[in-house]
C-alpha cells in the first residue's frame, strides 16, 4: 500500500505525509515547490518535483501507487479574485491532468482536499454536508468543480473517492513545519508578535458574543489523521460519503484567539481594532459528525494548544 500525496511539501501536505508514515503507509510526494518548502519534506520519502499539469510525469509517478491524496493547488481565496485564470489552471486543469493519469495507470482511490470555501457565507448556524454550496471566490468555485470532476469521473471509470472540506486549519504537529501563509490569522499573529508589533482585529461589530467573527479552527495534525483513515477505508473497498466536513462543531472568535496568543506567548498586548473587511462572514462553524462516524475524526486540541504549537514552530531569525 503506497499513496501519492500531491502538494506534500506544503504545510498541510507535510503533515499528511507524516501521518501516513506514522501509520506505516508508504508515501510518494509530488510538488512543484511553488508554495511548498523542501525543508518540509520527510527524510526517506521519495519526492518528484513537478507540476500536475505535466501529465507524463504524473503518470510515471503513479507507478506502484494504490491511491492519491490530492492537496496540490492554489489556495489563496482573496488573491484568486485577482488571478482567476491562474487559480482555475492550477486547481481545475491540473486536477483533470491528475485524473487522466490515474485512469491511464489504473489508480482507483483518491482523497481530495476541498474547502469550506465552497459554502461562501452560509446562513446555517452550523454548517453540515447538506448546506447548499455558494462559493464566493474563484478559489471556492474551483474546489466545488473539483468535487464535480470526481463525481463525473466515477460515473465513467472505476473511481473510489471522497472530498474533505477543510475549515480553518491551524497549529503544527512538527516543530519543523509551520503555516507560512501571509493571509491566515495564526501566522499573521505569530509574525507580528515576533517583530514586536501588535496584531489587529478587523471587525468588532459582528452579531457575535464579543463582536468579532467566529470561525471553526481545527488542528492540522488531527486533520492529517483523517486523511489516513479515509485512505485506509477506500483501500479496503469501503464506500465513503462523497464529502465530509472536517469541522469541530464549535467556534472560536478572533478576540479569543488573541487572548490565547497572550496567554501562550506571555506577551502582554492589546490588539488594535479596525473596520471589518468586505465579505468576512460573522460566523462559520461546521458539524464534523459524519467524519467522526466514518473517519474517527476528532479535533483533540484546545485553542491554547493550537496556538502554542503554531508559536513553537514559527521561524525566528
Amino acid at each position: 500500500m503506497t499513496w501519492l500525496v500531491t502538494g506534500g511539501a506544503g504545510y498541510i501536505g507535510a503533515h499528511v505525509v507524516r501521518a501516513f508514515a506514522a501509520d506505516g503507509i508508504d508515501v510518494v510526494v509530488i510538488d512543484d515547490l511553488s508554495s511548498g518548502k523542501p525543508e518540509f519534506l520527510l527524510d526517506g520519502v521519495p519526492f518528484v518535483e513537478a507540476n500536475l499539469l505535466d501529465t507524463d510525469t504524473v503518470r510515471k509517478t503513479l507507478d506502484g501507487v494504490s491511491g492519491v491524496v490530492h492537496l496540490a493547488g492554489y489556495k489563496y481565496a482573496g488573491v484568486s479574485v485577482e488571478k482567476p485564470m491562474h487559480t482555475y489552471t492550477q486547481n481545475v486543469s491540473a486536477m483533470v491532468s491528475l485524473l487522466n493519469a490515474m485512469a491511464d495507470t489504473g489508480v482507483r482511490n483518491i482523497v481530495f482536499s476541498s474547502s469550506a470555501g465552497v459554502y461562501g457565507t452560509p446562513e446555517d448556524e452550523v454548517v453540515t454536508e447538506q448546506t447548499k454550496p455558494d462559493p464566493q471566490s474563484p478559489y471556492g468555485e474551483t474546489k466545488l468543480v473539483g468535487e464535480w470532476l470526481l463525481a463525473d469521473q466515477a460515473k465513467a471509470v472505476e473511481l473510489h473517492h471522497t472530498s474533505l472540506r477543510y475549515f480553518n486549519v491551524v497549529g503544527s504537529g512538527d516543530p519543523k513545519v509551520y503555516d507560512a501563509s501571509p493571509y491566515n490569522l495564526f501566522p499573521i499573529v505569530c509574525n507580528l508578535l515576533t517583530q514586536g508589533k501588535v496584531p489587529q482585529i478587523y471587525g468588532t461589530d459582528h452579531p457575535t458574543p464579543d463582536g468579532t467573527s467566529v470561525k471553526d479552527y481545527v488542528h492540522v495534525a488531527d486533520l492529517a489523521r483523517a486523511h489516513v483513515a479515509a485512505a485506509r477505508a477506500l483501500d479496503s473497498g469501503k464506500t465513503l460519503e462523497p464529502v465530509y466536513n472536517l469541522g469541530s462543531g464549535t467556534g472560536t472568535s478572533v478576540r479569543q484567539i488573541m487572548d490565547a496568543a497572550r496567554r501562550v506567548t506571555g506577551i502582554d498586548f492589546t490588539p488594535g481594532e479596525a473596520p471589518r473587511r468586505p465579505g468576512d462572514p460573522s460566523r462559520v462553524v461546521a458539524s464534523g459528525e459524519l467524519a467522526a462516524r466514518d473517519l474517527e475524526w476528532k479535533n483533540t486540541h484546545t485553542v491554547d494548544e493550537m496556538f502554542a504549537s503554531a508559536w513553537e514552530s514559527w521561524p525566528r531569525s
